[in-house]
């Protein structure tokens, strides 16, 4: 028998698409890997296979007391940020309260005015390109596209402008799953109770503010993590949808008409990286309530099942040619399915940000172009989120607006 693959490792940085194909090959639609640790799991690759997990909250709790592992994980496992347990989150909790949840935040997002958000997200994404565009070259990740999406979130959610950095650093600790996750985890949470502390005694026009006011009784604990896995679901992903799409049009000629309004709009660019490169790869997770078969695997109560989002959107028994364009096609997992899937509001936020941050670069720099060989980008060593770690760039020198 096969062994179980390493979640961690350089392919899931060089070569996931290929590596995901071998694990299908080799397991089939559900693979068993093993964690930091030699903590063993299940990756949920099949697109049927991953629907029926997100489909069935019951059997496939997000209630992760049933993990049948715990008396093996020691108190600094650096994935108990991405894997946590007692948290009082909105990722933990089932059934009715969960729903009560989702509605509290859904309602506090809906509210945000779309001309105020996208106002917001192109100030900001203006002012950082003000802080280049003069340069002549600069790496649009780590100096734009990385500091984005987080300036916006926090000017919606009530946080200073001055915060953005260091909410910025915490969050990628935290998602990165190494040795500063749990520092990473600290200085947010921090940052969210004082936060919860300043608007009850101001309130504001603010999403902290409307979260605070909802009668459904949650307690400052409850919003305090809502608001944590809100920030950290809304700011990495959408930094890496924006690199990873500015990637796509400086690299793919099928795309190279996207950076002159071609045929192909910023939007079908944006679409097609959700099915090919998405943001999210692989997300923890689904315990099973109890034993059961998934994708011919004997799975135990208390197993932990990954969800694969990138290898169930590349699974070729329903992308029978992948090499075509997805156009509109909306059917990919990259924001979930189900009872627990990113919030639609939530999504739409995301889409604004992203979208404007790419025309604003788009609009800003015209002449934009790839400083370094397509073959040399590298990506961070993350089985979770899929981004790359820098995309040189080099374009005439224009004056600060």
């Amino acid at each position: 028998m096969t062994a179980p693959v390493p979640l961690s490792g350089p392919r899931f940085q060089t070569e996931p698409a290929r590596l995901y194909r071998e694990m299908r090959r080799d397991h089939g639609a559900v693979t068993p890997v093993v964690l930091d640790g030699d903590i063993p799991a299940w990756l949920v690759l099949g697109y049927r296979e991953l629907h029926q997990v997100t489909g069935d909250p019951v059997l496939f709790s997000r209630d992760s007391e049933l993990w049948n592992q715990w008396d093996r994980i020691p108190d600094d496992w650096p994935l108990l940020p991405m894997i946590g347990r007692k948290q009082p989150s909105i990722l933990y909790t089932v059934g009715e309260r969960h729903r009560e949840r989702a509605a509290m935040i859904s309602e506090a997002l809906e509210a945000v005015s779309p001309s105020e958000l996208r106002s917001y997200a192109e100030k900001f994404a203006d002012e950082l390109i003000d802080a280049v565009c003069a340069e002549g070259e600069t790496d649009i990740v780590g100096n734009y596209a990385m500091l984005l999406p987080v300036r916006v979130l926090a000017r919606l959610y009530g946080f200073s402008d001055e915060q953005g950095p260091g909410l910025v650093t915490a969050l990628n600790d935290m998602i990165d799953g190494r040795e500063r996750a749990i520092a990473g985890q600290t200085h947010l949470a921090s940052s969210m109770f004082q936060l919860l502390a300043d608007r009850r005694a101001e309130p504001a026009d603010d999403v902290v503010s409307r979260m605070l006011a909802h009668r459904g009784g949650f307690t400052d604990e409850e919003i305090a993590q809502d608001l944590m896995v809100m920030m950290a679901a809304g700011h990495q992903p959408t930094a890496d949808w924006i690199g990873n799409s500015l990637r796509l049009m400086l690299t793919d000629e099928r795309f190279a008409a996207s950076l002159f309004g071609g045929r192909n709009s910023v939007a079908d660019a944006m679409n097609e990286v959700l099915w090919e490169d998405t943001p999210t790869q692989n997300v923890a997770g689904r315990w099973a309530s109890r034993d059961t078969q998934l994708g011919g695997r004997r799975v135990r109560a208390g197993d932990l099942l990954l969800l694969g989002l990138q290898g169930a959107n590349s699974d070729p028994q329903v992308r029978t040619d992948g090499s075509t364009l997805t156009g509109g096609n909306s059917a990919h997992f990259s924001f979930g399915h189900g009872e627990h899937r990113c919030p639609f509001p939530a999504q739409e936020v995301a889409e604004v940000i992203a979208r404007t941050g790419i025309e604003v670069v788009l609009d800003r720099l015209p002449d934009i172009d790839l400083a370094v060989p397509a073959d040399s980008l590298t990506r961070r060593p993350s089985p979770w989120l899929r981004g790359l770690t820098a995309l040189p760039v080099r374009f005439t020198p224009v004056p600060v607006l």
